[in-house]
């Protein structure tokens, strides 16, 4: 079995990547990334000590794309997921994440390939998850228990990366339809773990732990500016199993849409964030507020796994603080990558 996964030197392909290099045996692993991002130089170098070649190309190029070799799954994790890059560079976004999923797909019907696409938790409505929240101003801890199903609303604005992404996810339907190869649709919410290079709108959590760590400044953003804004957050090595039943299923189980994250155990407001990563750095750093919201950012997202529990059997079994303790350790044994978070 031969496996492309593009994205491969971001944070979630090369630990996929690695994890099934390590579970899958007569497997051929391979990674597409353009090594533009930050850390991924890093992550090709742990590609290469398992034997995992990275294809230094730009998704756009299908050329180069359609020149490779033969493979009978693609696992697209290629993206440009930060929310306020869609609004300073569109063109990018837009050419990234929807132009590159079409070449990915017409590499998938060259090679009569499968598809594990890594949709996202931004795919729905902002207006309809913002209304889950009686005042935007949040100055006490949220006591929401609703969580986010697959049928959540997506046809309004959700920003221009969430629409690339629902946008891809229509795209493989159309592509796929009446062909005899199978597509899995994922859509994650908040990723974390060792190996993550995070800012402030992409990778929070290892961004918080990291500047408690170093003890550098850093800021609650929007909502007033309280820290009281929710997420659910999964742990890497969760999102590498779930990859992984449902490569060993795709026979059985295919043509599906799965949400993911962490769920309502996993969900934590960044104020508490804040309170383990004191705890666990044992410093105290001062955090700024910038009270103004982005049109874009929402005041809470948690996931509902139950479609992804009830057909795979799965659930997230690492919780926050084993997260936390595990990403800490990461930072501490690579305090060279400290210049990655400034």
């Amino acid at each position: 079995m031969k496996i492309l996964i593009t994205g491969g030197c971001g944070f979630v392909g090369s630990n996929i990547a690695i994890f099934l290099k390590k579970k899958l045996k007569k497997v051929n692993i391979c990674s597409l990334d353009n090594l533009m991002r930050k850390g991924s130089s890093q992550n090709r170098n742990r590609l290469l000590k398992y034997n995992i070649k990275n294809y230094k190309i730009n998704i756009e190029k299908y050329e180069k794309i359609k020149s490779l070799k033969k493979f009978d799954l693609i696992i697209d994790c290629c993206a440009e997921p930060a929310i306020e890059v869609s609004k300073k560079e569109p063109d990018r976004v837009f050419n990234t994440n929807l132009m590159g999923t079409f070449n990915i797909l017409k590499k998938c019907i060259n090679d009569k390939a499968n598809i594990i696409f890594l949709s996202s938790s931004r795919v729905y409505s902002i207006k309809k998850l913002r209304a889950l929240v009686k005042d935007l101003n949040i100055k006490s801890p949220l006591k929401i228990k609703k969580k986010i199903t697959e049928n959540f609303e997506t046809e309004s604005a959700s920003s221009l990366y969430g629409f690339t992404k629902i946008a891809s996810e229509k795209l493989i339907k159309e592509i796929f339809y009446e062909k005899n190869q199978k597509f899995i649709i994922n859509r994650f919410g908040v990723i974390a773990g060792p190996w993550q290079f995070g800012k402030q709108d992409q990778g929070f959590v290892s961004l918080w732990l990291a500047k408690h760590l170093f003890k550098m400044k850093l800021s609650y953003i929007g909502f007033g500016g309280h820290g009281n804004q929710v997420r659910d957050i999964i742990h890497i090595d969760d999102v590498c199993k779930i990859i992984l039943i449902q490569i060993k299923k795709i026979n059985k189980v295919n043509n599906e849409t799965f949400n993911i994250g962490g769920g309502l155990k996993n969900s934590i407001s960044l104020k508490n964030l804040t309170s383990k990563c004191q705890i666990l750095t044992n410093n105290k750093i001062k955090i700024n507020k910038i009270t103004k919201t982005s049109i874009f950012d929402i005041p809470y997202f948690v996931t509902n796994n139950s479609k992804v529990k009830k057909t795979y059997k799965w659930h997230p079994t690492k919780k926050i603080d084993t997260l936390l303790v595990d990403t800490l350790k990461w930072l501490k044994q690579n305090k060279k990558f400290r210049k990655f978070f400034k």
